[in-house]
């Protein structure tokens, strides 16, 4: 199985209409992705592509229209692009060499604010002499003296291995995503992983997030046994040592039944959580559910990150809001978003319920917790809102502990 998209860094474009992010792309990937022509705005819509980038590895290229589009449909295109910051763990801005004269990030702020690490590209330098070019490097060196600048032209072989060479090194200064449990169980140790087979269970495969238990597992030298809840109890007596019981949310009150007291318990949900986001964040988000109770007309928007269609066992859409509305005793005000969307205005809220996140990248997630404290208003998880209304939070969280 390739590297889902959601485990890849994403190296994402930037800069106005027309100064070359799709050639430099294609020059980076090696390949013809992204349209070029000399025509402004030619990429109106953000175009990826996951490639292994040799010798850093697996990553997802980003091109993005430019911040400069004019006109109602261009304005559009501008937002989706600074969307885009959402999910980009490094940054190339490109200028071309013109722009370069008298240059401006248009996006410092908001690179800086989300702390994405980013190169300078100056491209098209086949276009000026030497001597203006040179003038410009000094220009820009006393301008931006913190900064990476490449000076590139899709011309010039040399140049884009340049910008490989930097981009790679840069790559290498990012943080690793951190294991699912490879830092809390030791080498040999052995996990049941409780997958129930139901409605929501896709046939002939496994979800994401089981999948990539299954691979952690495998990677540290964590015998894992995997089987149904209909098998838990047999496979209970199979084992003569049992380090962790990992179950579906769903399930919890039945796995947590079935299992001694002495048993670490958690869920997917909360394993995918705790790499990508912040359990304290999300605990914080459970008390918050508790005030809500002498709230009058609480407001809770639920965040998926994929779509997917909608059935009477789906658990974002149906088991939490019931759950939810039985927990404070009255009807609740549920907003739903789905992918890319999430709440601008978080003000409007009164908590968040994020999924999983076994889509997203972990900058991803990042962002959107960073965004919940700058408003105030807590977040939290599917598993962790089942855990609680299961009555087993503590123990499902005591592992992390």
């Amino acid at each position: 199985m390739k590297t889902p998209k959601a485990n890849r860094k994403h190296i994402v474009l930037y800069g106005k209409r027309n100064v070359g992010k799709s050639s430099i792309m294609n020059k980076l990937i090696g390949q013809e992705i992204s349209l070029v022509s000399e025509i402004k705005g030619t990429t109106t819509d953000i175009v990826s592509k996951a490639v292994e980038f040799i010798p850093f590895g697996p990553v997802v290229f980003v091109d993005t229209g430019g911040i400069d589009d004019e006109g109602y449909l261009g304005g559009l295109r501008v937002e989706k692009t600074k969307a885009s910051l959402e999910s980009a763990d490094f940054a190339i801005y490109v200028m071309d060499i013109e722009e370069a004269t008298n240059p401006e990030i248009e996006l410092e702020k908001e690179f800086v604010a989300r702390k994405i690490p980013y190169i300078l590209v100056i491209n098209k330098t086949d276009l000026v002499s030497e001597e203006k070019l040179d003038e410009i490097k000094s220009k820009l060196k006393s301008l931006y003296q913190d900064i990476d600048i490449i000076y590139t032209s899709v011309k010039d072989e040399e140049s884009i291995g340049n910008l490989k060479d930097q981009l790679i090194k840069g790559l290498d200064t990012l943080d690793e995503d951190n294991t699912l449990i490879g830092d809390i169980l030791s080498y040999g140790s052995k996990v049941i992983l409780v997958i129930p087979i139901d409605g929501e269970a896709p046939k002939g495969r496994l979800i994401l997030p089981q999948v990539q238990l299954i691979r952690d597992c495998l990677d540290h030298g964590i015998k894992s046994y995997i089987v149904r809840d209909t098998e838990l109890e047999s496979a209970m007596t199979d084992l003569n040592h049992i380090d962790l019981v990992v179950t579906d949310s769903q399930i919890f009150k039945y796995v947590e039944n079935k299992i001694p007291k002495n048993i670490n318990l958690t869920s997917f949900s909360i394993l995918m959580a705790r790499q990508k986001g912040d359990l304290r964040e999300f605990i914080d988000g459970i008390d918050r559910l508790k005030s809500l109770k002498d709230k009058e007309n609480p407001r809770i928007v639920i965040m998926e990150s994929c779509s997917h269609n909608i059935s009477h066992e789906d658990i974002g859409r149906v088991k939490i809001p019931m759950v939810i509305n039985n927990y404070l005793g009255r009807e609740v005000q549920f907003h739903f978003r789905m992918g890319s969307d999430f709440p601008r205005n978080l003000k409007n809220y009164d908590l968040v319920i994020h999924c999983g996140s076994c889509m997203l990248n972990k900058k991803t997630m990042e962002n959107r917790i960073r965004a919940c404290k700058e408003e105030e208003v807590p977040i939290t998880n599917y598993g962790m809102i089942l855990a609680f209304a299961a009555g087993i939070l503590d123990r499902a969280v005591d592992i992390f502990r």
